[in-house]
């Protein structure tokens, strides 16, 4: 008896909304990018280098048997006479503790917002993409210029959220809205993002 074989079911294409939960959450182990803060760290790099090496020359030309240099002499004589409840001492603690509070927020934040983190691959959880937000919000603005009836659209991609700002023309302005969401949603699931923004959708009836 010849054996026949079964016929492969039709293909479909999948979203990442009709995926179990298991395999989102999968595609959501992608972090956002980190800067590498390079113009924050030359800068603290270049401030610590420039006092530090000024106070070793001063230090050295005291060992030699110099006088300390006028400008320590009286950062000390100011430290050790001013109280600590002077204007100027309160300033500049307030100014060191400010660059303190942005030095840590830089170090335990991974900044690059303009980044989009893509998902990853099943078969590939090192690799890492990224897509521009502005870039990713064109393409939603121009999908959601596609929808019948929207004459002008404004679209923002925030963190959780994609902010949708659309003018109609002509149709009924809850079935333009309908289906502007439904658009917009077709075209981010496309995006493969890995943390998708709910979207939030408003749209306001052409005057005159």
């Amino acid at each position: 008896m010849p054996l026949t074989k079964e016929p492969d079911p039709p293909r479909r294409d999948v979203s990442a909304s009709d995926l179990p939960p298991a395999e989102r959450d999968r595609g959501h182990r992608t972090h956002r990018k980190w800067s590498g803060r390079r113009i924050p760290a030359a800068l603290v790099a270049t401030v610590i280098l420039v006092a530090a090496a000024a106070a070793l020359v001063d230090v050295m030309a005291v060992r030699a048997g110099r006088p300390a240099a006028a400008w320590r002499r009286h950062l000390a004589d100011e430290l050790a006479t001013r109280p600590v409840d002077d204007v100027w001492m309160l300033t500049g603690a307030a100014v060191a503790a400010a660059l303190g509070v942005w030095l840590i927020v830089l170090a335990l934040t991974p900044g690059q917002r303009h980044w989009l983190p893509l998902r990853s691959p099943a078969g590939c959880p090192r690799l890492r993409a990224f897509l521009d937000r502005d870039g990713a919000a064109g393409l939603l603005r121009d999908a959601a210029m596609r929808v019948p009836g929207v004459g002008a659209a404004h679209v923002r991609i925030g963190r959780h959220r994609i902010h949708a700002r659309a003018e109609v023309r002509f149709r009924d302005p809850q079935r333009v809205k309908d289906d502007l969401a439904a658009v917009l949603g077709e075209e981010r699931d496309q995006l493969a993002l890995a943390r998708p923004p709910r979207i939030a959708v408003r749209v306001r009836q052409r005057t005159g």
